[in-house]
């Protein structure tokens, strides 16, 4: 066979737009509720939800490196960072940067409008899958209007996160119809997608491949499916070649193989269940065990693989929200909600009509007052589910916690303006996220970006911030540092409510008190949310006496956008 007939056989042409007009209205009422959603967290969060400090860091590092890839990322832990970050969003920072972005600018509104855009995809695949528009509008409002789905996306880690959703989502749609529908012409649009997730976040790879995997094998399972499915895991690859060996040629293939073993690792259910016990993942769990008898097996068993294959729900969720609705429309199918869909009809002022018989000697639903209840449902969801969100957003505890306030900035500016270039810090609580970034300051203590260092590395300095962060004494605090050798210049304690791993703490006053109290430290700045503590070495007792310099006070500051 030569090469030309395989090309041919493969797909050389791409596809039509998979939307036409008739979907519009389907597909804008989602897109309308994201941009309420975006609102609604904006309108709630000063500054960004988590951090992304790192990752703008990792962008600044590829400008300083004239945009060629640097072998370490600085400042977060004595020794840095490996880069070895799928690194297409760091170029893309790295250019948002250069034409004058603020970083809490980019983390605060790129990360949920890209959210938004996982939307079409999301449609799209609720309505081929399920085969009806209406399908696809309420997956994509149960995706837009779910908590665990939005915390990590339109939060600052969106920066990365929600782009490389955006790709799985798109790769797994250019699977379907490849493996299903047998549209080559998909194949080009698959690889790119498969491509643009690579280069992106590992772990949105590994679902978009698992994907991949499981449609050829659930849909298709011929060798000429095999191929296409081949070509575009292959030509991904060749794509990130450059990439790949430019970090194995500075770090190894060990970077890769430790990073693997952190955050859960594949296999995920059994750290989840772990971790937290069972969780709301079990509703869409319950819904695709009941669609293995039906012809949406190959959902049920996509969702029950993504459930087995990720420590993070919010890859569930995704899937589970086409499940679930399709679980809907099959027990609507079978009957089993006429009585209800007859019910709502009537409080919608509506009465049926004597329907015709059904084939199989039941009464068929009027097709009117179906399309009645389908829409009622869609309003009662996004108005009941943006309600919710807007309380999960605006309640303590929610889902969207700021790692950083005022008066953190205010602290950043005082160390960036007012310590040497070389001094170290371990900063308790989440703002350590945000401090590299803002100061160009190193800290000691840093679990982010340590799981390239290996799962040993990333454990030790993981609990060294968590029970560091959650002292009530210097000597707890200090107990943490030692654990990781941490003998930092400054130590930069918060006062009041903070957040620790995004859970909210308030900090014990016995926390500052004792650190004020000990000989080895001098308070350096302080405001009405932070105090920093410069450590006393013995040439500074020597050189000072008994005399404590006088503690700057940051004034207020209004958010740094």
């Amino acid at each position: 066979m030569s090469g030309a007939t395989i090309v041919r056989r493969i797909g050389p042409r791409l596809p039509a737009l998979p939307v036409d007009s008739d979907d519009a209205r389907w597909l804008g009422w989602p897109l309308v509720v994201g941009l309420a959603v975006v609102a609604l967290y904006l309108a709630t969060n000063d500054y960004p939800a988590y951090g992304a400090g790192l990752y703008i860091e990792t962008a600044d590092a590829v400008r300083a490196n004239g945009y060629a890839l640097p072998a370490t990322v600085p400042h977060y832990g004595p020794e840095g960072v490996p880069f070895a970050y799928p690194p297409l969003m760091f170029y893309v920072l790295a250019v948002l940067r250069d034409v004058g972005a603020g970083a809490f600018v980019m983390a605060l509104y790129l990360p949920p409008l890209v959210t938004v855009a996982a939307l079409v995809p999301t449609y799209l695949l609720g309505r081929d899958v399920v085969g009806d528009r209406r399908a696809g509008t309420a997956a994509a409002l149960l995706v837009v209007l779910h908590p665990q789905v939005l915390e990590w996306h339109i939060s600052a880690g969106g920066l990365v996160r929600a782009p490389a959703f955006v790709f799985a989502l798109w790769g797994s749609y250019a699977a379907l119809r490849l493996f299903r529908d047998g549209d080559r012409e998909w194949l080009l649009p698959g690889l790119f997608a498969v491509a643009l997730v690579a280069h992106t976040h590992p772990t949105y790879t590994v679902f978009t491949v698992a994907t991949y995997l499981l449609f050829w094998a659930g849909y298709d399972r011929s060798p000429a499916g095999l191929v296409r499915g081949a070509v575009v895991g292959f030509g991904a690859l060749a794509l990130a070649l450059p990439w790949l060996a430019t970090v194995v040629g500075h770090h190894g293939v060990s970077v890769f193989s430790g990073a693997a073993g952190t955050h859960g690792g594949l296999f995920g259910v059994v750290y989840r269940l772990r971790e937290w016990g069972p969780t709301g993942a079990l509703v869409p769990m319950a819904a695709a065990v009941g669609l293995l008898r039906t012809r949406h097996r190959v959902l049920g068993a996509w969702t029950v693989a993504v459930w087995l294959l990720f420590a993070q729900p919010r890859f569930t969720y995704a899937v589970g929200a086409i499940t679930v609705v399709a679980a809907v429309v099959e027990l609507a199918e079978r009957g089993y909600l006429d009585g209800a869909v007859a019910l709502v009809d009537r409080a919608l002022g509506h009465a049926g009509s004597g329907p015709p018989d059904r084939a199989d000697g039941g009464v068929a639903r009027p097709h009117v007052g179906v399309a009645r209840v389908v829409v009622a449902a869609l309003v009662v969801l996004s108005l009941v589910g943006l309600g919710s969100v807007g309380a999960e957003f605006a309640g303590a505890g929610g889902t969207t916690p700021e790692f950083v306030d005022d008066a953190d900035v205010a602290a950043m500016t005082w160390a960036a303006e007012e310590t040497g270039p070389d001094a170290t810090f371990v900063v308790l609580g989440d703002a350590a996220e945000w401090f590299p970034v803002h100061t160009d300051r190193t800290i000691l203590v840093s679990p982010w970006g340590a799981e390239w260092r290996g799962p040993d590395t990333y454990q030790r300095h993981l609990d060294a911030f968590v029970n560091g962060s959650e002292c009530a004494n210097r000597s707890c605090a200090e107990e943490a540092m030692a654990s990781v050798d941490a003998r930092p210049d400054y130590v930069y304690v918060p006062k009041g409510a903070y957040t620790v791993r995004g859970d909210y703490e308030h900090a014990s006053d016995t926390l500052e008190s004792t650190f004020a109290e000990s000989p080895r430290y001098e308070r350096a700045f302080e405001n009405e949310g932070v105090v920093v503590f410069r450590t006393v070495t013995a040439s500074d007792r020597t050189a000072t006496g008994s005399g404590r310099p006088a503690t700057p006070r940051g004034p207020r500051r209004q958010p740094i956008r």
